[in-house]
């Protein structure tokens, strides 16, 4: 690997340099039997966290209060949104709405990008 490769991914700390490209599927690594989760900006006004999830891992199903994006960065998924469940690909993207039950089932080993919007709710 060139150093113009290793400069797009993240630094030792695990920190995302501001301004500079990186891989986004090299952002978070799996573990056995586990999800993992890094923060990648984190303000008031919302989130972006970077997940991994290994083979027959999920999130139990909840309701947020504010519009959350999902994207698949490497794998598949099975996301249920209010009751409907859609299978996602690496780069699928799917909005949950504010207020909506959802629920990310495992479909093998899959990594996403969730990005939540707090700005303009109550």
């Amino acid at each position: 690997m060139d150093t113009k490769e290793l400069e797009k991914l993240p630094s030792k700390d695990g920190a995302i340099d501001k301004g500079n490209a990186h891989f986004i599927v090299e952002l978070i690594e799996y573990e056995h039997d586990s999800v993992v989760s890094k923060s990648i900006m984190k303000k008031s006004t919302g989130s972006i966290n970077a997940l991994s999830f290994d083979s027959g891992e999920g999130l139990n199903e909840r309701t947020s209060p504010y519009d959350t994006y999902v994207q698949l960065i490497d794998g598949s998924a099975i996301i249920e949104v209010d009751g409907k469940a859609s299978t996602l690909q690496t780069g699928d993207g799917i909005l949950i709405p504010a207020d909506k039950p959802s629920h990310i089932k495992p479909n093998g080993r899959f990594k996403l990008i969730l990005t939540v919007i707090k700005s303009g709710y109550k």
